[in-house]
């Protein structure tokens, strides 16, 4: 079965990877910025189904699964997304710091077979608990362009791992993807994980 992975996210091809799976990477090109959602749950788990029914309309005949997924940080009641600029990691930081926040991804998947097209969404909700880090840390974070790039504006998988000092739920969701949600996923559809081993 062809296995894509709609999502340019470096971090979650490692996951599925270091875990076996081996996906085609197709990236749905979707603009976030047109999904005004308050609520962290519901606009990840939108954000994951535009990006892989985006993807498999492009695909040809044939059996396939495809997965998409969406990261934002909830704190506070709202949603945040990538930072997209050093200023704006710089300020989530400081009101993130010394805080508790929680990482939610929501996974959107969709297998076709002979038997028909099966989809599943549900999201991933990761507890984060963050350092209390100086101004001086912050800026020196946001100046290596890392936390601009990432939803939540942090990592625990790169350079912003030191500034993370717990979690609670899977960590593999706060990288990007949770690999115990989507087996648990994808058994619902009938797909066994230990198939898609390469």
């Amino acid at each position: 079965m062809r296995f894509v992975l709609a999502s340019a996210s470096p971090a979650r091809l490692l996951t599925l990877q270091h875990a076996g799976i081996d996906p085609e990477v197709i990236v749905s090109e979707v603009d976030e910025s047109r999904v005004d959602e308050p609520d962290p749950v519901a606009l990840s788990a939108r954000l994951a189904e535009l990006k892989a029914e985006a993807v498999f309309a492009r695909l040809g005949p044939g059996d396939v699964l495809v997965v998409g997924c969406d990261s934002v940080l909830a704190f506070e009641g709202r949603p945040a997304g990538k930072p997209g600029s050093a200023e704006a990691a710089i300020a989530l930081w400081r009101r993130t710091r010394g805080k508790t926040a929680a990482l939610v991804t929501g996974h959107h998947v969709i297998v076709r077979t002979a038997a028909g097209t099966r989809r599943a969404t549900r999201s991933a909700r990761t507890v984060v608990h963050f350092a209390d880090l100086s101004d001086a840390e912050i800026a020196a974070y946001a100046a290596t362009g890392e936390p601009s790039r990432v939803a939540g504006g942090f990592t625990i998988d790169g350079l912003g791992g030191p500034f993370v000092t717990g979690l609670e739920g899977d960590p593999h969701n706060v990288v990007g993807l949770s690999l115990p949600l989507l087996r648990m996923m994808l058994a619902d559809l009938g797909i066994r994980w230990t198939d898609l081993w390469a």
